[in-house]
Formats: structure tokens, sequence, C-alpha cells
């Protein structure tokens, strides 16, 4: 039996286009990450707002997003990435200058849509032609998953960079650092006025007509929206199941910045040579089921130790482990499933198909969610959540589409 082998070839240089999308996104997240982690409480102290109530509004600004992805990659393809990248820059500029000032109900309301709704414009119109530049790449001899390793490194590089940035600008006040992330994307606005391309070679528009009929009858398009909600549904447990997780071994949460931040840390410094790695090995499918298999074994892992009821720094340890292998799983299924779509969409539809694939999983993750946390507070045998959830992405891997 042979091995597959490795790829020696030297790497192909990005195109100008690709080092743009690519900064956008390491921008578009400091921007946004430096607002974000600090909203919550400035909706609770500083404008009084009822604990529901902040839930509420920030349920609206996921909606806002996630749920309208569908709609920005449409217009993205209907009237191409430029008016719609620059709008979405526009809109999240002037969103964060009303939160900033904003300090009734109804203001800050209507700001956190207008943030949400400007990244449902930008972000499906940027990773549509971000996945489309990455095929190109591809057929000039480069790999089309280490585009969106890269992609999914700057983005997470951001997600980093952004809360620090919040957190000296704090010390100031939250209008403050409203009005840093503003800032950013004046400049995101401004580098994308001057070096984004009115007309984008390969790039068709079409009509909004037919799009959405075509993709609801696209079988093989929404097995991967489902298998790819499977993971999203897995790797929100950072932050639904984890936490309980934490607090039950250690009595406490202060272990989870540390948890949050191994995590970033993993993908900044692993994920490309994992893409690196796997992209000369495995293909787009077998990538997937090996990460979605990966998360599983990271579920088992926190139900086994519960098993064994470990206590005092030993009781970190599964935690530790099923971030970990989470965090590896993510690593082989995001950015390749963002790979796979152009292969699966409508031509001239990349923009649709890539907001829906975002769309589709997340109202699966909505839904999940929900019967995730009456899993966990259902009185069940400490090891059974864990062992129910380990089962869902490998479930997920009979839903994947065959290439």
């Amino acid at each position: 039996m042979t091995s597959t082998p490795v790829d020696l070839r030297k790497p192909v240089p990005l195109s100008l286009l690709l080092r743009l999308l690519i900064l956008t996104q390491l921008a578009f997240n400091i921007g946004f990450f430096a607002v974000l982690p600090f909203l919550s409480e400035h909706l609770g102290q500083a404008v009084g707002m009822a604990g529901w109530l902040v839930g509420f509004v920030l349920g609206l600004r996921t909606f806002s997003q996630q749920g309208l992805f569908v709609v920005g990659g449409a217009l993205a393809d209907r009237y191409g990435i430029r008016p719609v990248v620059l709008a979405g820059c526009v809109l999240r500029i002037a969103g964060f200058g009303w939160l900033g000032y904003a300090e009734r109900t109804g203001a800050v309301i209507g700001a956190v849509l207008l943030i949400g709704f400007a990244a449902a414009l930008f972000s499906p119109a940027v990773e549509s032609e971000v996945a489309r530049q990455a095929v190109i790449h591809e057929e000039a001899g480069g790999q089309r998953t280490r585009v969106l390793a890269l992609f999914t490194v700057a983005g997470q590089a951001g997600a980093f960079v952004g809360p620090l940035l919040g957190a000296m600008l704090l010390s100031v006040d939250f209008r403050t650092v409203c009005l840093a992330g503003a800032g950013v994307f004046v400049l995101v606005l401004a580098g994308h006025v001057w070096m984004l391309p009115q007309h984008l070679v390969g790039r068709q528009r079409v009509r909004l007509k037919g799009g959405l009929g075509a993709l609801v009858r696209n079988r093989r398009f929404l097995a991967l929206c489902c298998a790819y909600g499977a993971y999203l549904l897995a790797y929100n447990q950072l932050y639904l199941a984890l936490p309980d997780e934490v607090e039950r071994a250690t009595g406490s949460q202060s272990a989870l910045a540390w948890l949050f931040a191994l995590s970033s840390l993993l993908v900044v410094t692993a994920q490309l040579p994992v893409t690196r790695w796997v992209g000369s090995r495995l293909s787009l499918r077998r990538s997937i089921v090996a990460g979605l298999l990966l998360i599983g074994a990271g579920f088992a892992v926190v139900a086994v130790s519960r098993l064994a009821d470990w206590t005092g720094t030993a009781s970190l340890l599964p935690s530790a482990g099923f971030v970990v292998l989470l965090t590896f799983g993510q690593m082989l299924v995001a950015p390749v499933a963002r790979a796979w779509v152009p292969d699966l969409a409508e031509k001239g539809r990349l923009g649709l198909y890539t907001g829906a694939l975002s769309s589709v999983s997340g109202l699966i993750v909505l839904v999940g969610s929900s019967v995730t946390g009456s899993l966990l507070d259902a009185g069940l045998p400490v090891a059974v959540p864990w062992l129910v959830l380990a089962v869902v992405p490998v479930a997920a891997i009979g839903l994947l589409p065959r290439r």
C-alpha cells in the first residue's frame, strides 16, 4: 500500500486582491471585537436594561447578521462585491457611531440592528469572493484550502486583538470604544474605495429571481449546510456546555479565559501547518470527516472524565483536551467547508450560496442550542449530555455529500 505523496511545490503567491480581502477580514474582526465583548455590560450597567432585554438585543444582533447573510450574498451576486462591501462599511460606521451615543432602548436596538445588517452585507460578499479567488489560485497551482485557512487565521487574529484594543479604550468610556471601532471601518472603507476593483474578471452579475428556488432544490449543498451546522452547534458548546463543565470542576469560571486564549492561539499558530499537511493528503470530504471525528472525540473525553470524577488540577484536563480537539477539528472543517461551496454552487450565485451556508447553519445552531440547554439542565447522569453531544458531529458525517 502506497501513501499519497506530499506536495513539495513552492507555494503560489497570493494575488493582490486576495491579500486585500484577507487583511479586510483581519480589520473587520478587530473593529467588531473591540466593541462586542463589552456591549452586554454596557447595556446592563450604563443603559440600565433588564437582563432579559440585554439577551433580546444581543439575539437581534445575531439574527440581523447571521440570519440575513443569504440576503447580502444574493445582493453581491446581483450588484458585485464592491458596492455591497462599501455599503456594509458605511452602515457599520454609522451603527457604531450611533451605539456610542444611544441612551434609550429604541436607539440601542436601532444601532445594533444596523451593526448586524452591515455584516450581513459585507461578510458574505467578501467570503464568496475569497472562495472564488481560492479556486483561481488552485488553478494556478496553489492550494484552495490554504487560502481559506489564511482567511480563518486573519479572522481569529482580529478576534484576539480586538478585545485587547477595546479593553484599553474602555478605561476612557464605552463611547470611545465605539468610535474607535467606527474608525477602524473608516480605514477599511477608504482602503476598499481605493483598491477594490470596480469589476472583477470572471465574476458575472445575475438576476435575483430564481436563485433561491434552485438553492432549495440543491440537495448536495443543503447536506453540506446541515453537516456544517452540526459542526457549528458543537463549536458553540465553548460558550454553553464548557462554562458549565469548568464551573462544575473548579467551582468558578475563571479558567474559561485561559481556555479561550488556548483555542485562539492554536488557530493562529497551527491552522496553516495543519491545512498544508492535510491538503496534500485528504480530499475535501475526508478532511471534514476527520475534523468531525476529532470534535466527537473531544466531547467523549469529557464524558469519560465525568465518570472518573477527577478533582483538583486534574479536573481541568478534560476541558483542556476538549478545547484542543474541538479547535483542531475546527481547523479541518471550517476552511474546507467554505472551499467546497464553489463546487456545489450554481454558476454566478456563489454569494448566495456562501451566505446561505451561514444562514442555514446558524438556524441549526439556534434550534440545537435550545435543545442542548434543556439537555444540560435535565438532571441526567453527568456523562450523558456529553455523550449525546459526541454523537452529533459523528452522525453529521453521514450527511456529507460525496464528490
